[in-house]
This record gives structure tokens, sequence and C-alpha cells, in this order.
């Protein structure tokens, strides 16, 4: 199959211009329209879920499983403002279509701005749960609250997390990408998996390729009862990563595909299908070519501009092996930074390059916030980490520790360094190439783009498995912004690469920031989200944990919070 991207893909499909299955309607304009009839019983096996809201709109979704398989099930929606639909504001009938994967999606417009709305699906015979959906607000806003979450891995334990969120008051959940995971029954993370009772189903054991594979995997992670409680309770906002694919995605292939698996970009569309047939997502984004990359404005206070660092425009990310000189073991530093630097390399791909200057330009809410899934802070380790960290466990800790204390000796004026322990600090890398420290360049423009227009950047990443604050500077050195970045719902952090305890993870929480110069603060072992909170003063940030994801019962606290004055 030749090279075809996603734009070009929402441009020629019929799935995703919505000319297939997505309903649009206007809220209040229907009389009563009596009850959907199937010929067949059906269920609500996947819950309920809302997603892209506006002012004036929002995505209302639902899975229906029928007990035999028709071309289309008939679902009657309705719309309340109150949680007990006594006085129904909507109703409407709607199909859930077998080339769809039986997802029903209703665009529901004309509705009233900062407005909380219930929402069901029913039959003659069997009604959904109740969802909730808010609207953003529109004009002078004290304050936003969102959650923001990212990396959640069905094998790897339960969704507690989701449950957490569930029960904030919130304008919106963010979700940054990993919303699923493609790997095999005995792959990464489902080690626990059979004795959790959270095993791949037995129909969908092996890693996703195909457009069934993919569908099933979101049938599997959507029958959870706490990430069914959380789309029942707010709207989302999503943008996808790389796992939605398949691992390290870039536009023209991944880490994680092989030759014998068949051609990258079918796998990509079928990825891409489900995703949007699963997701509260809106196919298209009026007077936008990308549906991904959109923005949303809460009022005057906050404009949320979400990214796709992914697909749209990544090109392949850089790895030093391929730098490294497999007899000698030299590494060619000159090839390496001519082609880390090259111009041309990119992260977003001009197009949304572009789009998110203009977004940028046209703002004029107080906070500008990127919602995004890699980390845009200067993640630079001294160099001789990284081949310790190939040797993961307690012999890293103690090098970090020496490295730490020589940082702090220099930071000092120690006088007595030797010219080698000033190079041990002074020589650094990026740890990690599949985040912006791998696409440089192209971070400078974003950073330009907003000191020109006087603005300072919130952050938001996923991807990590880790909490992380940094504060982001130029290459002069000039403060841009901060970021801060939510652990996983339930993907494994650093602790289990680096084979740590949980003495040895907190020592090493405790030193990066001292190690690593943008870094403020980090959590590199529990799970958990991130909460932010806007208002006209400053930003609050909230970082909260679960303790155990292997444990039905468990407990959350409250693990790190930081203020800011933007």
């Amino acid at each position: 199959m030749a090279n075809l991207n996603r734009r070009d893909f929402l441009k020629n499909s019929a799935f995703f211009t919505g000319a297939a299955w997505l309903s649009t309607s206007v809220f209040g304009c229907s009389s009563t329209v009596g009850t959907a009839k199937n010929n067949s019983p059906i269920q609500f096996l996947h819950g309920v879920a809302c997603g892209d809201p506006l002012t004036d709109s929002l995505i209302l979704w639902t899975k229906v499983t029928p007990a035999q398989q028709p071309n289309a099930v008939q679902l009657l929606l309705e719309v309340s403002e109150s949680n007990d639909f006594s006085k129904l504001q909507h109703q409407e009938l709607c199909l859930a279509r077998k080339e769809a994967d039986y997802c029903c999606k209703v665009d529901l417009t004309g509705l009233q701005p900062g407005r909380s709305y219930y929402y069901r699906f029913s039959d003659s015979n069997t009604v959904s749960a109740i969802g909730h959906g808010k609207t953003l607000p529109a004009g002078s806003v004290s304050q936003v609250r969102f959650a923001v979450l990212s990396c959640s891995n069905y094998p790897a334990g339960y969704f507690h997390v989701y449950q957490q969120v569930a029960q904030q008051q919130l304008d919106a959940v963010l979700h940054l990408g990993d919303y699923i995971y493609e790997y095999e029954q005995g792959g990464y993370a489902t080690e626990r998996s059979v004795e959790l009772g959270r095993a791949l189903a037995a129909d969908n054991q092996a890693e996703m390729v195909s457009l069934t594979d993919y569908r099933k995997r979101y049938a599997l992670y959507r029958s959870d009862k706490d990430l069914q409680q959380a789309h029942a309770s707010h709207s989302f906002i999503c943008v996808w990563d790389d796992h939605e694919i398949t691992n390290d995605a870039w536009t023209d292939g991944a880490e994680n595909h092989q030759p014998n698996e068949g051609d990258y970009q079918l796998r990509k569309l079928n990825a891409l299908q489900a995703y949007y047939e699963w997701m509260p997502i809106r196919p298209l984004v009026l007077g936008q070519q990308q549906s991904l990359c959109r923005s949303f404005a809460f009022g005057d206070l906050v404009d949320l501009h979400m990214l796709d660092t992914r697909i749209e425009g990544r090109n392949q990310q850089l790895e030093y092996k391929h730098y490294t000189d497999e007899k000698t073991g030299a590494f060619d530093t000159q090839r390496f930074f001519g082609d880390l630097t090259n111009p041309n390399r990119t992260l977003l791909g001009q197009k949304q390059q572009q789009w998110l200057q203009t977004q940028l330009m046209r703002s004029q809410a107080k906070y500008q916030v990127l919602g995004q899934q890699v980390l845009m802070a200067k993640m630079m380790f001294p160099s001789e980490l990284l081949s310790a960290f190939s040797k993961p466990g307690p012999e890293l800790v103690d090098k970090i520790a020496q490295l730490t204390a020589l940082k702090q000796r220099v930071a000092k004026g120690d006088t007595s360094l030797s010219a080698e322990d000033k190079k041990r600090i002074e020589s650094v890398v990026a740890y990690n190439l599949d985040a912006w420290d791998g696409y440089p360049y192209e971070r400078e423009l974003v950073y330009k783009t907003a000191q020109q227009q006087n603005k300072q950047l919130i952050v938001l990443a996923g991807d990590t498995h880790n909490a992380w604050a940094s504060t982001l500077h130029d290459q002069q050195g000039n403060k841009v912004g901060i970021e801060l970045a939510t652990p996983s719902v339930s993907s494994p952090g650093i602790e289990t690469y680096l084979k740590l305890n949980t003495t040895q993870v907190e020592q090493l929480a405790g030193v990066l920031p001292t190690l690593i110069d943008e870094l403020e603060y980090c959590n590199l072992h529990q799970r958990g989200y991130l909460l932010v909170a806007f208002s006209k003063e400053q930003m609050d940030a909230q970082w909260f944990f679960v303790d155990d994801i292997t444990k039905v019962v468990y407990q959350t606290k409250l693990g790190h919070q930081q203020s800011y004055k933007l």
C-alpha cells in the first residue's frame, strides 16, 4: 500500500468524514419520537461516553452488543438537564451500524455553554447507563479544572485511577494517549494478568494487527467498570500516542512493526478506524483540515491545543546504536548531532506547526495549554549514564548519587574539582530520543512562536508512566513555560525498568532534579493522575497516587502539589 497519511485517509474515508455513521442532531428540535425497536435483544456492555466538548455541542457515544448480527441497531437517545430525566429536553432515534462495530456516535449541537447534560440510550427492552457531559464555558471564566491521564494498560493492573477521576469535579478529562496497548498475552506488562483476572480475551491474545484485533482490544478495555464510570462522569478530550497503533510509531513505521506483520500503512489505518469508532472524538472539526490536532476554548481563561506528536508528521526516531561502531564502540558524534539538529527534522509536521502558530497568534486566553504525548523538557543526563542504564540495579543509583554530588560541588564553586570531574557533569546527552529531545530544532520553533506572541506555555505530557514537573527554557536560557507530566493509570514505571525497590527509586527521584537542569519534581514508581486547576490568579497542579494497582482494595493520596503564577 502506498504511504497514506491520516489526513488523506480522513478525507477519503466515509467513516471519518462522518457520512457513514456519525449522526448530527440539533438539541431540543425533536418532538416525541417513540421507542427504538429491534428484532433481537441487545446489551450495553461497554458503557457510554461523552467527548470533544464545544460551547454548543457534545459527542455522545455508546456501543451495543446485539444477539444477532443485523446491519444496524436502532437506539433512542434521551437528553436531560437533570440526572433523573424527569424532564426530557431532547430525544431522537439513531443507529449503531454493523460496519462501525455497532458503535453509535451523535454530535448533539444547539447546547448552552458551560452546562451539564445527562444522556442515555435505549431500545424497547434495554437501557444503557446514564452519562454526564459538560459543554465548554464562554465569556469570563473564573476557574477550569482538568484531570490528566495517560497509559492505561489493562493486563498490568486494576484501573483504580479511572475510578478516582470519576469522583472529581471537573470541566474535562484529558487523556494523552496509550489508551490501549497492542501487545500479546505473555508480552509487556502481562506477568500477573491471569492472577488478577485481567488476561487478554481468549480470541484476542496475539499482538494487534487487523481491524478485528483492534476492535476486540477496545472491547476488553471498555468492559472495565472503572473506565466506564470515568467516561460516564465527564467529557473526555483525547489524543492517541503510539500504543493505539504499535510501540514507537512514526509516520511511516514503528519499532514494534515487523515485515511479517504485513503492510504498516494498512495496520495504521486499521488502528485509526477502531480508534474513531470506539472513542468519543469528533471525526472532523469544522474549518480545520486535521481532526486530532484541535483547540478547545474554555472562555477567556484557557485555550487548550491538542497536538499529535506521533503520526501526523513525525520523522523516524534517532537511536544511539545507529551511530556506534559495532567493532570499536566509537560514537560518531558529528554525524549524530548533524542529524539531530537537522532543520528539516520534524515531530509535528509543517502543517500542524503552522496550525499551532495560528492558534497561539489568535488566542486571547490567559493560559496557553498544549495537550500532547511526549516530554518537551530537556531531559539531559551525564553521558556516562547511558551505558549505566543498560545495567539496571542499585549500582546505577550509586553512580547517579556520585554525579549529583559532583554537580552540587560545581554549583557551590568548589575549586578543588578536577577537569575530569567537571567533564563528567558537563558532557550531557538526551536520555529519550523518542521525546522532544530527539527533535530540538522544532521544539525551538514552538518556543519562538510562544515568545513572539508574548505567551508562556503550559505543556501537559504523558507517555513516560511517571510524574514530572519541569521549567522550560529555550536554547538561550529564556524561560518559555512549564511542563507537567502525568503518571500512568497502570503501566509500569521506571522502577520496573531499572529493577529498583521503593527506597532506591525514591532516592533516585530525590536527586534527579539536581542532576537534570529543567526538572523540579518527579515520582518514578507510583501510578496515578494529574489534576490541574486554573484561575485568574494562578495555576495549581496536584499529583494523586494509588498505593497498589494489583489489589482490589487500595488507597489514594495527594503526593505532591505546586502552584504557578504566570
